[in-house]
């Protein structure tokens, strides 16, 4: 028997599925786009992630004026932005953190996210050989 805590429904677990297949194909196709790279710099992730950021921004922005179903704020920024980049939610709660009063603690998630993210695929290269 499948179980969810309190709060959470099926619906809310199939928006945030549909978001996610939406985000992680735009992702994808994103990806196939030709670019002649004259540099090493990962242009695309770069441009998917910027881009996931300023969605991310704009739906809270939106959320935060407007009466939008909760369903809908699950769909767009944990499924389809969440789906499109992590990313964005990092850029989207760093930001919060500032905003309530907390600009330590949003820059040691910062510094720690990124720094603890690579040692942890520099750990599992090593370990997998």
């Amino acid at each position: 028997m499948f179980h969810v805590k309190q709060g959470i429904t099926m619906l809310n677990i199939l928006a945030v599925g549909a978001g996610g297949f939406i985000g992680s194909t735009l992702r994808y196709l994103i990806g196939l786009i030709p670019l002649k790279a004259e540099t090493d710099f990962p242009y695309k992730t770069f441009t998917i992630n910027i881009l996931g950021c300023f969605i991310i921004g704009l739906i809270a922005a939106m959320a935060g004026k407007k009466n939008l179903d909760p369903r809908l704020i699950l769909f767009l920024k944990v499924g389809i932005c969440g789906g499109f980049t992590t990313f964005s939610s990092f850029a989207l709660e760093s930001t919060d953190l500032i905003h309530a009063g907390h600009p330590a603690i949003a820059a040691l998630y910062c510094i720690l996210s990124v720094s603890v993210g690579i040692i942890a695929v520099i750990a599992a290269q090593v370990i997998a050989g």
